[in-house]
C-alpha cells in the first residue's frame, strides 16, 4: 500500500516513488508498480540526487503539486521526469540543457509530458532564455561546473520568487579537485547564504560520492 511521504512523493513497499503522469511510459528503465487504478514509478536513489536527498532526511520538500520549477542541468530527464510527476498537470518544469546529445533524449520525454518544457540553453547565460519563463517557485540545479555558485546566483536573481526555494546538488571535484570536499562545501554554502536562507545540507554518499545537497529559501 502506497504511503505519502510528501505531497506527490510516495513510499511503495518502503521505497521512494512518484505517481506516473504518463502510465505505461518508462523514462530510464525504472520499475512500474500498479495499485488499483494508480501507477507508481519507482525512484532510483543511485540515479537521482533529489531522491537520495529525500531518502537521507530532507525534511522540507518545496517541489509539490502545482509548483513551477526551473531545472538547470536537466540532462536526459531522469530526475526532471519525477519532478514532472510531483508538480502534476497544474505545474511546470522548465528544463534547461546545453548538451545536444542529452537534449535529444530529453525532448522525447517532454513530448510525452505536457508540463515539461525543454529549453536548449547555457545556464551561465540565463538572459538567453529569460523570455521563455517568468518567476518560479523553485530553482533546482544539478550542473557539474566549476562556477556552480555563479550559475545559481544568476538564475535565482532573475527567476526565483521571493520566498521561493533553491535546491542545489554540488560536486566538490567539479569545483576544485585539489581541495578537501568539506572545505569546498563550506565555502559554497557561505556563498549561497547571500541569496538563500540555507535550511538543509545533506551529504549524498553512498549514492553520489563527494556531493552535497543544499536547499533553502530566497531571502
Amino acid at each position: 500500500m502506497a504511503e505519502e511521504k510528501f505531497p506527490g512523493v510516495f513510499l511503495v513497499g518502503g521505497r521512494l516513488a512518484t505517481k506516473s503522469l504518463t502510465p505505461g511510459f518508462r523514462v530510464y528503465g525504472e520499475k512500474l508498480v500498479r495499485e488499483g487504478d494508480t501507477e507508481y514509478r519507482m525512484w532510483d536513489l543511485h540515479r537521482s540526487k533529489l531522491a537520495a536527498a529525500i531518502h537521507k532526511g530532507l525534511s522540507e520538500m518545496p517541489i509539490k503539486p502545482g509548483s513551477s520549477v526551473l531545472y538547470l542541468g536537466a540532462s536526459t530527464g531522469t530526475t526532471a521526469s519525477h519532478v514532472s510527476d510531483i508538480v502534476g498537470a497544474d505545474g511546470a518544469v522548465y528544463c534547461v540543457e546545453f548538451a545536444q546529445r542529452p537534449m535529444r533524449d530529453l525532448l522525447s520525454v517532454c513530448e510525452k509530458r505536457g508540463n515539461m518544457l525543454p529549453i536548449m540553453g547555457d545556464a551561465r547565460q540565463p538572459q538567453e532564455y529569460e523570455g521563455n519563463l517568468g518567476k518560479v517557485d523553485v530553482v533546482y540545479q544539478d550542473v557539474a561546473q566549476p562556477d556552480q555558485d555563479g550559475i545559481f546566483l544568476k538564475n535565482s536573481a532573475l527567476f526565483l520568487k521571493k520566498g521561493g526555494w533553491g535546491m542545489i546538488a554540488i560536486k566538490s571535484q567539479s569545483i576544485d579537485v585539489t581541495r578537501q570536499p568539506s572545505k569546498v562545501f563550506a565555502e559554497f554554502v557561505q556563498k549561497m547564504g547571500r541569496e538563500i536562507e540555507v535550511r538543509a545540507q545533506i551529504e549524498l554518499s553512498p549514492y553520489d560520492l563527494d556531493h552535497l545537497f543544499i536547499a533553502g529559501r530566497k531571502k
